[in-house]
């Protein structure tokens, strides 16, 4: 029981600095620095939108922003780390590759991209494909639920919604997807 305690309290120390960091950047972002710090963003077919890869997760365009994304953030991420609490580190690192380098490639010219909710469809695919490559009977149970909370939300990775990054969902998405194939052969 005090492994269980200790494991929760790592996984919500984990969860709880990244949400913490993302208010944070926000806070500062709107009341120092007055929304700039979206320069940081992905801006497509830039050489410094490059580095929005990294920085874009952590900027939102407003407190809505990032309200609409902290708690699916909170959700899929602790789900993830039932299996491994170091799994989330992976899916997080492929979804922000993989979701930042396609919304580089493939995300409209003088667009800004920002916000978490590229990982955070990284983090679906993860779930959704965890159960079929694992095909463990845990696996696809997980899956299936994932499936029925959040699956309507899956819709957002297809282009139809002006001012959203559905670049950002599509290859967070694809992210998600690729780390699940990696985990289940590790």
């Amino acid at each position: 029981m005090q492994e269980i305690t200790q494991t929760l309290k790592n996984q919500a120390l984990i969860l709880g600095s990244m949400v913490a960091t993302m208010w944070v950047v926000m806070i500062v972002d709107t009341f120092v620095f007055h929304h700039q710090l979206k320069t940081f963003g992905i801006f497509p077919h830039s050489l410094v939108g490059l580095r929005g890869i990294i920085f874009a997760p952590l900027l939102h365009a407003n407190f809505n922003h990032l309200i609409s994304n902290t708690v699916p953030f909170v959700t899929l991420g602790w789900l993830i780390m039932l299996w491994e609490t170091s799994d989330l580190l992976v899916v997080t690192t492929i979804s922000m590759l993989v979701g930042g380098l396609g919304t580089w490639l493939f995300g409209g010219t003088n667009t800004v991209h920002v916000g978490a909710s590229g990982v955070i469809f990284g983090y679906l695919g993860y779930l959704l494909f965890r159960g079929y490559f694992e095909r463990k009977f845990s696996s696809i149970i997980m899956s299936l639920f994932v499936l029925g909370a959040y699956g309507s939300v899956v819709s957002g990775i297809l282009p139809g919604m002006p001012g959203i990054s559905w670049q950002g969902h599509l290859f967070g998405f694809i992210g998600g997807a690729i780390a699940a194939s990696l985990a289940t052969k590790k």
